[in-house]
């Protein structure tokens, strides 16, 4: 499938806007990792797609500049407060889902970045000391990757608002395998 059948199929599936980038044009800053340290969403430490165990800021890059083109996908949600957690979790789900149904349809080959921290198991099997249960469906956020989403989103002429009335999600399908990796 190529970037325009990409970008058409996610239109179709429900995205409020999609757009193509190349991958070595994402901005990556080391510092948003601080953002999981955090651990508003509860997942650092408790999930092998999120810090520390999902890969040292310079591997999670390396990961994305692996494949040569990243589909840039949004949703845009009527939610009155975006700290909200009721109203939160449902929309980032149903984001990734959507997400996970494109990939599925594209045939697979790629690397999906997801809105918050893969939720594929609760609890994530980490909490018990075994391996994850999904390796090849695991996927991390955009905090976890270091990624700039207001330059990501501003490279692609789409709002990055979250304000009360209005939050916006963001997750990427990178793919085009580069030879050299």
């Amino acid at each position: 499938m190529n970037g325009k059948e990409l970008v058409k199929l996610a239109l179709d599936l429900g995205f409020s806007d999609a757009a193509l980038m190349d991958t070595e044009d994402l901005v990556f800053l080391p510092n948003f990792r601080t953002l999981c340290e955090e651990n508003m969403c509860g997942k650092y430490g408790v999930n092998y797609a999120c810090p520390p165990d999902c890969g040292t800021v310079e591997e999670m890059r390396r990961k994305v500049l692996h494949w040569r083109q990243a589909l840039v996908m949004q949703t845009m949600w009527d939610i009155a407060d975006p700290l909200d957690n009721g109203e939160i979790k449902p929309a980032k789900a149903q984001h990734n889902k959507m997400t996970r149904q494109l990939i599925d349809r594209a045939g697979g080959q790629g690397l999906m970045i997801g809105v918050s921290g893969c939720s594929l198991c609760d609890p994530c099997a980490i909490t018990t000391g075994e391996p994850c249960r999904f390796p090849e469906l695991q996927y991390s956020c955009m905090s976890a990757y270091c990624i700039f989403v207001n330059k990501m989103a501003e490279h692609c002429h789409m709002d990055h608002k979250c304000v009360p009335g209005i939050t916006t999600f963001f997750s990427m399908y990178c793919f085009d395998e580069r030879e050299d990796g």
